[in-house]
């Protein structure tokens, strides 16, 4: 008997081991997929913003986009995942109650020059989990960008997209997404999508680069009435706007913990960063609904594409806080108001005198805040994190995570664009814009065969 009892226990074990491994190989490989689907936000941004800009300006906006993707690699490498694990409990760096973050912490795993940092054959999540990061990162930058076409030099918007990717949103990411971040532990913030970590904290960085670099020549009268400045492919927009919802599928994903060998301190299901449930069921309803929502509300309103195929966006963010906890209908009817406030947001930010090129505060910022704050209607009384004696969501805790997310979002970009533009490295001179940037930074044409000036319905 003894015999077959210790025989069962050895199978039993080798079971489990089996179970560990297949787990860890499925964590590395969900990971590893999350990485090329939001690529394909990239894609949907470049397209977007190519389309939205004027003829003269349509490779220069590529060009940036492009560079705002590449610079985020290596400096998110270097030191901004670093920042993530450093930075959770605040400035005194110590390690927080998981026991996952703080300088030592942080300078054990994501300095480049760490074994988990390189080719560790025996590690197989800090690479896919670091890919699935810095994505984030390149995300934050492209958000950025659009709002600030046709007028911003190249340098500057460099220096401005490695400032939000790789610091300003991680500080966000650190102290509210992070299971040891003091807004998640003291407050109960609860951002399961990021809506305000990542686009809350775009979006207004994005603001404060606006208020400095002013708007596009010919944007608006001597009276303070505005004109329109039509996208030249708008179907090259509206297609680059659905790129960027498939590619938020992957974003979504990634914002998941699968259970493995590496995820230790978190459950051994599927669970939301913050280590409580979720399932993919939840995320595939969820993201339709909110999706379908958003194009309806804008819809309703505007009847135009632009703003239908952006309001499909807005309902994924204003959902984006709860999704793993909202009911399907609700979903949809946040989506919906997400949809409807869209451009009578953008409105107001347009009499006010910013020029933002493609909706990018409102889209990402304003919806943003909005969803983060409407959990604390909708999820108050849920646990934000796991274990036990936990913070709840709460009202008060979600405001003050939007108050946070709003400051470190356009303080840094209204600082960091001040001092460019007291340097001169800000914006393109007045007669490089109305030129063109594609003639003057590029330099190189477009559409060097020539398009039909009926597609091109406004050239100021």
């Amino acid at each position: 008997m003894e015999e077959q009892l210790a025989e069962l226990a050895a199978k039993v074990a080798e079971l489990e081991a089996s179970a560990g491994v297949t787990n860890t190989i499925f964590a590395e490989a969900y990971y590893y997929l999350t990485i090329p689907l939001m690529i394909i936000i990239h894609a949907g941004f470049l397209a977007y913003e190519m389309g939205a800009s004027r003829l003269k300006n349509v490779l220069a906006s590529g060009v940036k986009n492009i560079l705002a993707f590449a610079f985020m690699v290596p400096t998110f490498y270097f030191f901004g995942w670093w920042v993530y694990w450093a930075f959770p409990t605040g400035l005194t760096f110590s390690a927080g109650p998981n026991g996952i973050s703080g300088w030592e912490y942080a300078s054990e795993i994501a300095l480049p020059w760490v074994e988990y940092m390189g080719p560790n054959i025996a590690d197989n999540a800090s690479g896919v989990f670091w890919g699935a990061f810095t994505l984030f990162a390149a995300t934050t930058a492209s958000i950025m960008s659009g709002a600030v076409i046709e007028r911003i030099q190249v340098v500057g918007f460099v220096i401005l997209a490695i400032v939000l990717g790789s610091f300003a949103w991680v500080v966000a990411a650190a102290w509210g997404w992070h299971a040891d971040g003091w807004l998640v532990t003291k407050w109960g913030l609860h951002d399961f999508g990021a809506a305000g970590l990542v686009h809350a904290v775009a979006g207004f960085f994005a603001l404060g680069i606006l208020v400095n670099l002013g708007p596009r020549i010919g944007k608006f009268n001597a009276d303070g009435t505005a004109n329109h400045i039509g996208a030249h492919n708008l179907p090259f927009t509206v297609t680059g706007l659905m790129l960027i919802i498939v590619g938020f599928w992957g974003f979504l994903m990634a914002c998941t913990i699968v259970p493995g060998e590496t995820w230790s301190w978190y459950n051994d299901k599927l669970a939301t960063i913050y280590g409580t449930p979720i399932t993919l069921s939840a995320l595939s309803f969820n993201i339709l609904m909110g999706f379908s929502g958003g194009i309806i509300g804008a819809w309703a309103i505007t009847r135009d594409p632009f703003w239908m195929m952006s309001g499909g966006l807005a309902g994924i963010i204003a959902t984006a806080s709860g999704l793993d906890i909202y009911w399907p209908p609700l979903a949809f009817a946040m989506g919906f108001a997400g949809g409807c406030l869209l451009r009578p947001c953008a409105k107001v930010l347009e009499n006010w005198g910013i020029d933002d090129a493609v909706g990018a505060v409102t889209v990402h910022g304003t919806i943003g805040l909005f969803g983060l704050i409407m959990l604390g209607v909708w999820g108050s009384g849920y646990p934000a994190l796991q274990g036990t004696d936990v913070p709840a969501i709460s009202l008060i805790g979600q405001i003050v995570g939007a108050v946070v997310f709003f400051l470190l979002g356009f303080v840094p970009g209204y600082v960091v664009s001040l001092i460019l533009k007291i340097l001169g490295l800000l914006r393109v001179s007045a007669e490089a814009e109305r030129v063109g940037l594609d003639s003057t930074k590029v330099p190189v044409a477009a559409y060097p065969e020539g398009i039909a000036t009926s597609a091109v319905p406004n050239r100021s």
